[in-house]
């Protein structure tokens, strides 16, 4: 299965790289969200990868649920595809999106890669752990190395989005005594809580699973969880919802490892 997402994740990211070196258009989708060409042809070669290799579970892909094909996942295991997560850096030509690859099972994350082709780096999570990837210029895979969540500092280290920071989140970082924290888009987030480089990661503003799923995956690999504000592991196939659309995530907090560790 990761190698699979592996295979599928780095095609993606050549994919994208084309359309990041040669000139990037954007239209708008009907919520007003930006999307580019690279999107669009990153998830048919997602799409087509899977379905070869995978061909027996459903994938529900941002794009195509834009368009209205949206797959029954009631009961079944499935594969949520965000084929370029932080599009806004995309377009500014910021280095930090990302391709995003996760199985659900059971309502939950249980493997993912989460994939910065601008960056060289990819991050994997599964049964096995947690690695972090390093990928040559030809999207390779040159190194891989096993990474763990650290143990939460006091007070912790935070990670907070670049384009949708606000009132909320500077509100709970001033509530849990956080003054060091650090910018970064897509779901880069979830990996640097994931590799021990920071604590916390809270998310007060609206999110769709295939955001979120393939970090979350890599998080929880490395002994991290993502919790909803009640404090109930965020869950993934929520359709029929009477609040919000079908997939659409609550707001959240992502912690590191579980113990305290006062900071020096």
């Amino acid at each position: 299965m990761i190698e699979t997402f592996e295979q599928a994740a780095l095609a993606a990211g050549r994919t994208i790289m084309e359309v990041y070196e040669g000139g990037i258009h954007v239209t708008l989708k009907p919520d007003c969200s930006p999307v580019t060409e690279a999107d669009e042809r990153a998830e048919a070669v997602i799409l087509g990868l899977l379905a070869e290799a995978l061909p027996d579970l459903p994938v529900v892909a941002e794009e195509a649920v834009s368009a209205g094909k949206v797959p029954d996942v009631e009961g079944r295991s499935f594969i949520l595809v965000d084929p370029l997560d932080g599009t806004k850096e995309f377009i500014n030509r910021r280095a930090e999106f990302t391709v995003n690859i996760a199985l659900i099972e059971n309502g939950l994350p249980v493997a993912g890669i989460v994939y910065a082709p601008a960056l060289g780096i990819a991050y994997v999570g599964s049964s096995a752990g947690a690695f972090k990837l390093t990928v040559n210029p030809n999207f390779t895979i040159a190194d891989r190395r096993s990474i763990t969540a650290r143990v939460r500092r006091t007070p912790p280290v935070a990670v907070a989005s670049r384009s949708h920071n606000n009132t909320e989140t500077e509100a709970f970082l001033a509530t849990n005594g956080i003054t060091e924290y650090r910018s970064i888009g897509s779901s880069l987030k979830f990996c640097l809580l994931a590799e021990g480089e920071a604590d916390v990661y809270p998310r007060f503003g609206r999110t769709m699973e295939w955001d979120t799923a393939a970090g979350d995956a890599v998080l929880r690999a490395a002994g991290g969880e993502t919790l909803s504000l009640g404090g109930t592991p965020l869950a993934y196939g929520k359709t029929m919802q009477a609040s919000d659309t079908d997939f659409a995530n609550p707001f959240f907090i992502a912690w590191g490892a579980g113990s305290v560790e006062p900071q020096g």
